[in-house]
């Protein structure tokens, strides 16, 4: 009986704030620039000439086997040297190696059209990304403005070519049926790679579509598979859009993170939907910027879906550039491993604030619906800690000024953590009208005004709130 009640709790809660919803006008990418709690403009969308350049007319054929490498260069080149313009893919799937892009250009799938990428990785030339000797990735584009990827086709990056595997996120069953395809194992045997010069090393898996330095980017429409790495990782790139993406990578893809928005500003995400085997939609923020601001600021997500990944909405563990002014409205968190997941460690850490959270719902959450973790340790394949290599004592994460609110959840391990460190703890944090059914309650530690305003948690175990001598909690 006590359940039934829970769940009916738990159904009106989220179901009323939807029903108002349906007599509002739909929120557009302006409505959320317009409601956000901060002063932002709308990114810039890239202006593209009107011409077009199709990849057929450049000698591309769509017949999955035709490497297609040197017809892309050749239309991009094209599109290009007239000033700029739309390079069709037409419906058909379309092999090649890696595409590089170029301003003003709008690089347009049509429905029907799949771009797979080679498993010859001969030309994915090594170059320094972000200070990491990676290969170059399959779609790129460096110091570019007015830049586009549009439409309703699909890219693969070919990921099982370069990712490794860990036998523990497999069946028996598909794990026997890898290691029939090849490849080669550690010599633990736990972790499969798809060739040796993969797992000594040699091959740097690079991201699925990477962006340096660019301004006027927009992604519209398409969808980003399988990919070798993370899945999009723009860096320090100026007025960035993402509107309906499609973002999946299997389950057990390793470091295979959805979007991963690095050192930028002026972002909105609105309406993508990610699955994929690492972080869902995170932001990171390496190095600080020239003008000695947060590297990372002015970003709405808004209207997302998030379904198999390690955390729904997630910020780290790389913020030692600092991050400011982030709002996250109006998303679904559904099977994720963390709902709102925000993680960092010493020797990674920088100032985290302004960050407004609302009206999220989410279902089935493996761990914590809302995780606060400033120990937290990146554990790549094949990773070993050395116990002789000292701490960082640098770059201290700072997690403080979240605004939490109207947040839903039915069903988690642990409804909230929060773990600050002794000389930086988790500080000013408010929650208010949040309901999370869950095994347990709050646990706290090294944390202090932290304001619980109308948050209801309904628990197995008791009592619910956990805090220890450390954190300091009032509730309401």
């Amino acid at each position: 009986m006590k359940t039934s009640i829970t769940r009916l709790l738990l159904l009106y809660v989220v179901s009323w704030p939807l029903l108002l919803r349906a007599q509002e006008p739909e929120r557009t990418i302006s409505w959320y620039v317009q409601h956000a709690p901060f002063s932002m403009q709308a990114p810039g969308l890239p202006a593209i000439p009107n011409r077009n350049f199709s990849l057929q007319d450049y000698g591309g054929l769509g017949d999955g086997h035709t490497l297609n490498t040197g017809a892309f260069e050749k239309a991009i080149a094209a599109c290009s040297a007239a000033g700029g313009g739309r390079v069709t893919v037409p419906a058909g799937a379309w092999l090649t190696g890696p595409i590089e892009l170029k301003s003003n250009i709008d690089f347009h799938l049509e429905r029907g059209a799949l771009i797979l990428f080679t498993k010859d990785h001969t030309p994915y030339r090594i170059e320094n990304t972000s200070g990491r000797q990676l290969s170059v990735s399959p779609i790129s584009g460096h110091d570019l403005e007015n830049i586009a990827i549009t439409g309703e086709g699909v890219v693969d990056g070919g990921g099982e070519s370069w990712r490794p595997v860990k036998k523990e996120k497999m069946t028996a069953a598909q794990w026997k049926d890898l290691l029939a395809s090849g490849g080669v194992l550690n010599k633990e045997e736990n972790i499969w790679w798809p060739s040796r010069e993969a797992m000594e090393g040699k091959e740097n898996r690079p991201v699925l579509v990477q962006f340096n330095h660019c301004r006027r980017v927009l992604l519209q429409g398409i969808t980003l598979r399988n990919s070798p790495m993370y899945v999009f990782g723009p860096n320090r790139c100026q007025d960035l859009t993402m509107d309906h993406v499609t973002i999946f990578n299997e389950w057990w893809a390793q470091n295979g993170d959805g979007i991963d928005i690095s050192s930028s500003r002026n972002v909105v995400i609105y309406r993508c939907t990610v699955s994929t085997g690492d972080d869902g939609i995170c932001m990171k923020s390496g190095g600080m910027s020239a003008d000695g601001q947060a590297a990372l600021q002015n970003v709405i997500i808004a209207g997302c879906n998030v379904y198999h990944a390690h955390g729904g909405f997630v910020i780290g563990s790389n913020t030692d550039g600092r991050m400011h002014r982030i709002f996250v409205k109006d998303c679904n968190f559904i099977g994720t491993d963390v709902g709102l997941r925000f993680k960092s460690n010493m020797g990674r850490g920088g100032l985290v604030d302004s960050i407004f959270i609302q009206d999220i719902y989410m279902r089935d959450i493996v761990r914590e619906a809302v995780l606060f973790d400033t120990y937290y340790e990146n554990m790549p394949a094949g990773y070993v800690k050395d116990p002789n290599k000292p701490a960082p004592t640098d770059k201290t994460p700072e997690f403080r000024d979240f605004y939490i609110s109207r947040i839903y959840c039915n069903g988690a391990h642990t409804a909230i953590s929060i773990t600050g460190l002794p000389q930086m703890p988790v500080s000013r944090v408010w929650f208010d009208t949040v309901l999370i059914s869950s095994g347990k309650g709050l646990l706290a530690s090294q944390a202090k005004d932290i304001d619980l305003h109308d948050v209801k948690l309904i628990t197995k175990e008791s009592p619910a709130y956990q805090p220890d001598n450390t954190a300091h909690i009032t509730i309401h």
